[in-house]
């Protein structure tokens, strides 16, 4: 058979249209909004350009930076962030964050300037009713803001991203009418955020339509449109790709899920279905070194059930299921053994299927693994290890069932 015999996917029966040869750009926000995350160190800058390298190696697009206007230190990081992307030629963007005020967007001019690259200017703002009636702002206040940030930070020579913060939770008006005057003021970009982890697939569907439909078309002008979810409610990948379907062309996402509270979309995972998906092409081979240089950086625990990257992503001791990847590894066919139990190919992130023994196992599961470490399966030795991982709470160690393999009576 060959290998797209092999699953009938439903995920492509009366699939949500994406035309075909969509480009879908990523834009890594982790050395910003996921350095706001509470329970994490803030990387030394050293750290940051070791990222910022990893990024680049798995193209990723484009890359906040930080926001220069939150003090010194982070000044001072940025610019060293930029000179390097500078010094390197890199074809990652960078952008810099900034509220809607000249205080935040005035360094980012004047580090792109001493730098010599291009910085988009993010500048965000509130939007919500619930925002307004909270901060006491009006639309009226909100648009004269707008106009006046988009406008000098495209009069000092940057490229404008406006951003409204939960966008959407934001009322259909509001919207039409900041996105409006930042476009017409010059933005060439606007970002729908889902700042508090509100949406359903739905809804950032919907969302993403209305932006488009009400404000990209009729201004006539070539607009990028950006999602940038958080995962409150565990959506924040499944409104990603919503977003894609309704017509944005950029994802934000942040590595491990950090950010505020728990945390943005993450990029790692957005990488891999975008590849599964035909949505992008890129080597993956460094997201793994990605991720862990992040969680070293950032003193993080990547949890041993994290999706692809996590210690138990492509292991298994269950008897059915190691019996079926090593029939499959037993044809010779890495591809198959990736796929029959597995819905995230190892090879595709670099990574392969790992088999182990413990109490749910199988004798297949003894027979390969001592084939694996080039040890002699005797019937006696197979016995001993089987019957000492049904004995077993948990899964076998290497060392123990090495040890087991020089007994001559079975204990662990």
């Amino acid at each position: 058979m060959s290998e797209n015999e092999w699953i009938y996917d439903w995920n492509l029966a009366g699939q949500i249209p994406i035309p075909p040869g969509t480009k879908i750009l990523v834009n890594d926000e982790t050395l910003r909004d996921g350095l706001q995350n509470p329970s994490i160190h803030d990387p030394t800058i050293e750290e940051k350009i070791e990222i910022l390298h990893l990024m680049e190696a798995l193209g990723i697009d484009s890359v906040n930076i930080g926001l220069p206007g939150a003090g010194p230190r982070a000044a001072k990081d940025v610019e060293a962030l930029a000179r390097e992307i500078a010094r390197c030629k890199m074809r990652i963007k960078p952008n810099c964050a900034a509220r809607t005020v000249e205080a935040d967007i005035r360094p980012i001019a004047e580090i792109s300037q001493r730098v010599g690259i291009a910085i988009e200017a993010a500048t965000f703002l509130g939007s919500s009713p619930i925002r307004r009636l909270v901060e006491d702002w009006s639309v009226d206040h909100l648009e004269r803001i707008t106009e006046n940030a988009v406008s000098f930070a495209v009069a000092h020579g940057l490229p404008s991203m406006y951003v409204t913060e939960d966008t959407v939770r934001t009322d259909p008006d509001t919207i039409q009418r900041l996105y409006t005057t930042a476009i017409r003021s010059g933005a060439q970009a606007i970002v729908l955020c889902d700042t508090v982890g509100h949406a359903t697939p739905e809804g950032a569907y919907n969302l993403v339509k209305f932006a488009i439909e009400k404000v990209v078309k009729p201004s006539g002008e070539n607009i990028r449109v950006d999602w940038h979810g958080h995962r409150d409610r565990g959506l924040s990948i499944a409104n990603s790709l919503a977003a894609i379907a309704a017509g944005a062309r950029q994802i934000h996402g942040v590595a491990l899920s950090l950010g505020e509270r728990v945390g943005n979309t993450p990029m790692e995972l957005i990488l891999v279905n975008l590849r599964l998906m035909g949505l992008r092409g890129n080597d993956l081979s460094y997201l793994r070194a990605y991720c862990e240089k992040v969680a070293k950086a950032t003193h993080t625990t990547i949890p041993p059930n994290y999706p692809v990257f996590g210690r138990d992503a492509f292991r298994t001791a269950t008897g059915v299921h190691a019996a079926a990847i090593i029939k499959a590894l037993r044809k010779h066919d890495r591809k198959l053994a990736d796929a029959v139990y597995s819905g995230v190919p190892a090879h595709l992130v670099g990574l392969e299927q790992i088999v182990e023994i413990g109490p749910m196992s199988g004798k297949s599961n003894v027979i390969y693994w001592l084939a694996r470490h080039g040890i002699p399966e005797t019937e006696d030795l197979v016995n001993r290890i089987y019957d000492a991982a049904k004995q077993s709470p948990r899964v076998l160690t290497d060392d123990e069932i090495r040890a087991l393999c020089t007994a001559r009576s079975a204990p662990v």
